[in-house]
Formats: C-alpha cells, structure tokens, sequence
C-alpha cells in the first residue's frame, strides 16, 4: 500500500501541472504605476539597447594601416644659407613614418661646425674666474662637451670653461620670427587609411570607390563641400584643431589627425565611410609654459676644403602630425539578440514585483489586498482567515 502512495505521488509529480492564480485589482494608481514602468523599461530597451548600443549586434574592432605623402615647397632667403629652396626630402623628417610625419616649420642653423676647443655658453655652472673654476674632463649633461680645464674669454666682459666640442656652439636663444617656414601652412597631405574588420570579412579604404585620379588631383577636404577627399591642407587642419598656424610654427607642436570608421554592416557598404576630425595633443597650458613646442636636432656632415670633417647643426621646429585611427563594426547575430531578449524579460518581470510591494505596503486598502493575494494553510491543509493568524505579515494582529 505504501508502495503504491508513493508511485501515484511520483506520477502526480511528474505529470501535474501548476498555474499561477492572477488576481485582477482595479486601482486606477497601481494600474498606472504598473504600465510606466513597463513603459519605461521597453524605452529603455528600445532606445539604449537597440538604437544606442545596438546590442542585438556582434561587433568587431577596426585594423589599420596608414601611409602619408606630403608636397610643396618653399623659397626662403636668410644671412646664413642664403637663398634656399626647401623641398619635401627636406622638411618632411624623416621620410617615412609609421602613422606620423614631421614637418619642418622653423630652424636655427649653427653652420661650420668641427671638432675643435671653444668657449662653452654662458650659464651658472660654466661661468668662471680662472682656471681652478674649471675641472678638466668634466661633461656636464647640459653642456656641449667635455671641458679642457682652461677658463678663456667668451666675450668682453664674460669667460667661461673652454670645451673641446663641435665648435662654433649653437646659439638657440633667439629663435627666427616669423617661423623661416611659415608658409608650409600650403603644403599638403595625402593620407591613404586602408581598414578591415577581420571577423565579418570586411576592407575598405578612404580612397572611396567615386574618387578616380583625376578627381583626387584636384580635390582638397573640406568639411562642408568635399568631405570625403583624402588630400589636407596642413593650415586648415591646424585651423580646425583650434590653432593658429603661425603661432604654433615658431616653436611647433603635436596635432592629431582622427579618422573614425564605426561602421553599421546591416546597411550597405557605402553608408562605411570615414569621419575625420583634428585636435592638438601637445600641452600648452600657459600656467605650465615650460619646454613648450616641438624640436629636436640633426646634422649634415660633410668635408671641407682642408678633407676635414665638418657639419652644419640643424635645430628643427616643427607640427608633428599623429594619424590615428578607431572605429567599431557591428553586424545582426542571433545570440546577442536572445540574450538581450532574456534580460529584457526579466526586466519586465520585475515590474509585477514593484507593484505587488506598493500595494501591500503603501496603500490603505493593502490588508484586503493581502487577503486574496495570499491563502494561509493550517495544518490539516485547510484555508485559513487571515483575521485567525496571531500575527499577519501585511495585516494587524
């Protein structure tokens, strides 16, 4: 007998089914609670997750490559060199760079240099009286080599710790203004930005596919008119980032050139294109003005006349322009659209939760709504008034 109990418990177990008892309360301010949040949880879903995040896609981030040619050039007539006609092996340093290029806007040149024994630039450290100020072998960091031990004159009224050197030294105090290359604000760029998605198979580049080669040999990025052409005028550039060309080519700087290929792949191919925009990445914060611009130095070596070696010591000013690029594609793909359906149901469900606290703890109805919302069992299984209980969770004793 006891066998067979427990055989019918496990069928009625195993093919019983249970149902919720909905109970329906017309209260016009549960009601209304109940349906905004509804309402704002399907907006949430529609706009945030769908429109905003496109959450029902699968994404990919953006692979790329970039490759930059620079042209023009400048005529510039200073006492040192001369008339000179700078061209782009010249001012674009070095000729090829991974994402960046540097163009030569100003130059201090120290021409004639060689190795010889000269007075070191006047400073606190290397100023002195005779020779016991000086200590021979002595290189200071910021010196211009090693000191001889001799303290000679430097000028009327000044000596200094000779050094042996690159002489004559470099005299950067004074540095040319207006920038000698002012005018490279004309020069222009051709970026070439080849990008692929690898997971959804997909490459394009900024060259689009209407811009054939007699197009691109006349065209020039406007924002508003030409959009989509690849060749910059370094001045507009510098001008978009917030900058004025003359004044950031005296001493130089950092601009960084964005391009931004966030791509939707459930529309077609050619809504993927390109967005650039500029900004200045160096600090010219005028409350921390210190080791402002960009520079650095080179040197030209050659022979003289006497087969000795000699070099012409270039300090170089110029914008450093960055290329970098970003970008995210997304495509439809069935797993994260379930997901965020799931999440999305369960948000929904939350909402009968609310409503059920609301009107079992605020409203002042809620021990009658407590009575049918919960039946009480004693212990031979039999319902019982919620006004027999000793004590009632929602109700009063």
């Amino acid at each position: 007998m006891g066998c067979k109990n427990c055989c019918n418990a496990c069928l009625q177990c195993l093919f019983g089914y249970e149902t919720n008892v909905m109970l329906v309360i017309n209260n016009k301010g549960v009601g209304a609670l109940f349906r905004l949040i509804q309402f704002l949880i399907i907006a949430y879903v529609a706009v945030y997750v769908c429109w905003i995040q496109r959450a029902y896609q699968d994404t990919d981030s953006v692979i790329s490559s970039v490759s930059t040619k620079v042209k023009g050039n400048i005529l510039t007539n200073s006492p040192i060199e001369g008339v000179h006609v700078w061209d782009v092996p010249e001012y674009v340093i070095p000729p090829q760079g991974e994402n960046t290029f540097f163009v030569l806007t100003n130059v201090i040149l120290t021409p004639g240099q060689r190795q010889s024994k000269c007075p070191e630039t006047p400073s606190e450290v290397t100023k002195c009286e005779s020779d016991s100020d000086c200590k021979e072998g002595y290189s200071d960091v910021h010196g211009s080599g090693v000191q001889t031990g001799h303290c000679v004159q430097y000028s009327d009224k000044i000596k200094t710790c000779e050094v042996q050197a690159w002489c004559p030294l470099e005299n950067d105090a004074n540095i040319p203004k207006p920038a000698v290359l002012g005018a490279a604000e004309d020069f222009t760029v051709l970026i070439k930005n080849n990008i692929q998605y690898p997971k959804f198979k997909f490459k394009k580049r900024n060259i689009l596919p209407h811009i054939n080669s007699t197009y691109l040999k006349s065209c020039m990025f406007n924002r508003k008119t030409d959009p989509d052409c690849p060749i910059f005028r370094l001045g507009d550039m510098v001008t978009e980032a917030g900058e004025d060309f003359s004044v950031m080519a005296l001493k130089g700087g950092i601009i960084g050139i964005f391009i931004d290929w966030n791509c939707d792949l459930d529309f077609s191919e050619r809504f993927c294109i390109p967005k650039y925009s500029f900004s200045r990445l160096d600090n010219k914060n005028p409350e921390n003005n210190v080791a402002p611009g960009y520079n650095f130095r080179f040197a030209k070596y050659y022979k003289n006349n006497e087969s000795i070696d000699t070099r012409t010591l270039i300090k170089a000013f110029g914008i450093r322009f960055d290329v970098i690029v970003f970008g995210m594609a997304g495509k439809f793909n069935i797993v994260p659209t379930i997901v965020n359906l799931g999440a999305t149901l369960a948000f929904l469900s939350l909402t009968a939760a609310i409503c059920d606290w609301v009107m079992l703890t605020c409203m002042k109805d809620r021990d009658n709504y407590a009575k049918h919302k919960f039946i009480h069992l004693n212990q031979n299984g039999d319902s019982m008034p919620l006004s027999s209980m000793e004590t009632s969770s929602y109700g009063t004793p």
